[in-house]
């Protein structure tokens, strides 16, 4: 197995600080705008947003969790096994909102695809904005591309993509990982 470190350390969280320049450059004061991270590993990044934005511009931005392992496509797919529901926690409405989904890999779009139906249920965005850290090129099943990006990474389907996170992995980190025969 052969492992490249694609981001860590000090440029890790520059690519942070970049994320919310742009979230900031579009959306001010933030008072129309809302994150929604998606679970699992979409909320790390979510929280360092929200967390980044306040220390950069003294404006508290709404964060909502959420769940989408019943709006998945293969939930029901034998021989599939979805990850384990964890908790939505979203206490706002999104009518008329500028939802900014926020997520670590973009890799087919399918997890996207089923954020967006799952968000229907908390009112209707007057506006879906998709933030990732990291964007698998070339590997699109739907027709799904991010408005923020970390990094892009042209990468094979047998490849992987690794996002760790200090909170939960002592480490910040992008390692895309090649399976060799």
């Amino acid at each position: 197995m052969k492992q490249s470190i694609l981001l860590e350390g000090a440029k890790f969280q520059i690519t942070i600080k970049r994320l919310c320049q742009q979230l900031i450059e579009n959306h001010g004061d933030f008072s129309n705008a809302v994150l929604i991270g998606i679970q699992p590993r979409g909320t790390y990044l979510a929280q360092r947003i929200q967390k980044e934005i306040q220390e950069m511009t003294g404006h508290t931005v709404q964060l909502g969790i959420m769940d989408i392992t019943f709006y998945r496509d293969d939930f029901r797919m034998k021989g599939t096994s979805p990850l384990a529901a964890n908790s939505t926690e979203i206490d706002f409405l999104v009518d008329d909102k500028e939802v900014i989904l926020v997520d670590d890999v973009l890799w087919t779009g399918r997890t996207i695809r089923s954020a967006m139906d799952a968000i229907q249920a908390f009112g209707r965005p007057g506006k879906m904005e998709l933030m990732v850290l990291v964007d698998r090129r070339f590997s699109r099943h739907l027709p799904i591309e991010p408005d923020y990006i970390g990094i892009q990474v042209d990468s094979i389907d047998s490849q992987r993509v690794i996002v760790s996170w200090e909170e939960v992995d002592q480490v910040d980190s992008i390692v895309l990982v090649t399976e060799t025969k």
